[in-house]
């Protein structure tokens, strides 16, 4: 049986990642777009043989519909909620891009909306799927590396003028964007919650992008166990993404380490040796998709549901207060019992066959 859904915003992760990435999955399709530009969708679903292209103000009417099991909402993060909220309401599983929502309150209001409609919701957290990352984990659980006791991490990029990312309406700018990728790894590393945040931020004065968000933000996490993740994400540097893990008896490395357009690379040094693993170059996106369709069809919960978002929105908002007051900050957030497992992993072959228009 295939799952069939509907991509809620035809913007550039869509279009390069999403829609060529469901061709890929083997058990998922898209049947619809919704969008505000009907002419850049009628392209994308003649290229794609997608049946259906709606407004936003026909997004209710698609969701009452059968021919839609799940939703993609690949909006920008302030609309996260709204649509969620409604699919979840007309029964439809729901799967959203990264952050889960711009408040704790919207996070939760979205997590109940799907409870009560006893449908999933998913965190879009692709990674949980990508060989690599998955193997850090298991070196991890084998005391490859002793005890976790330091995580670094970088990932940074040049972000372009007029990206809606830079807008603080958004709630844009580089700690929510790809901040949470580095909070999200470190998390499962120390297999834990953090329980406190520590941050500073930079915002330049002559760069006409950063009017609204800081170009970049510095963070230091602190675990119950004693462990200590630190990272930095920029919108403003060279291309960087990549984390370390320093433990009682050796380190690893994961480099590249977080972008979906490259292969996961690992060192390993234990006991004076060094192993390295190139990973194989899967499709990010088409195996997340094809693992929430396992999970639709087998009635199984996704690993990262709303509550692995709200775990992760946490940490955003708690980096965001102590680097806007230059005071520490608590965090709250009950421990997770679930991690990435081998299981998860989907080695859906890479694609070059994409439209973006």
């Amino acid at each position: 049986m295939m799952i069939n859904y509907a991509v809620v915003g035809a913007g550039w992760i869509s279009q390069q990642a999403f829609l060529p990435g469901v061709v890929q999955s083997g058990n998922s399709r898209v049947a619809a777009i919704v969008t505000g530009d009907r002419a850049k969708a009628a392209r994308l679903a003649d290229f794609y043989d997608i049946g259906s292209v709606v407004g936003y103000d026909g997004y209710d009417a698609l969701i009452a519909s059968p021919r839609i099991d799940a939703v993609y909402i690949a909006l920008p993060n302030h609309m996260h909620a709204d649509y969620a909220i409604r699919a979840a309401r007309a029964g439809k599983h729901v799967m959203v891009e990264k952050p889960l929502a711009v408040s704790e309150d919207e996070a939760l209001a979205m997590i109940v909306a799907a409870r009560s409609a006893n449908v999933f919701l998913m965190t879009a957290y692709r990674l949980h799927h990508e060989p690599g990352t998955v193997a850090v984990l298991e070196h991890i659980r084998a005391n490859a590396i002793g005890r976790p006791l330091f995580f670094q991490s970088v990932f940074s990029f040049q972000t372009s003028l007029g990206n809606h990312r830079l807008q603080a309406t958004a709630w844009g700018g580089p700690l929510q964007d790809v901040g949470v990728y580095c909070i999200n790894a470190a998390r499962h590393i120390f297999a834990e919650e953090p329980i406190e945040a520590i941050a500073t931020a930079h915002r330049p004065v002559d760069d006409p992008r950063f009017g609204e968000v800081d170009a970049s933000v510095a963070a230091t996490l602190r675990f119950p166990s004693g462990g200590l993740a630190q990272f930095v994400a920029s919108f403003a540097a060279a291309a960087v993404d990549n984390y370390r893990v320093v433990g009682t008896t050796g380190d690893l490395e994961l480099d590249p380490g977080f972008r979906f357009e490259t292969a996961t690379r690992l060192r390993l040094r234990s006991d004076g040796k060094i192993a390295e693993t190139r990973f194989p170059q899967i499709d990010h996106f088409g195996a997340q998709v094809a693992y929430f369709s396992d999970c639709i069809r087998s009635g199984t919960p996704p690993e990262a549901d709303g509550d692995e978002g709200l775990a992760d929105m946490r940490a955003l908002l708690a980096i965001q207060r102590a680097a806007s007051t230059g005071v520490p900050q608590a965090i709250s957030a009950q421990p997770r019992s679930r991690h990435p497992t081998p299981d998860m992993v989907r080695l859906t072959p890479v694609t070059d066959r994409r439209l973006v228009v």
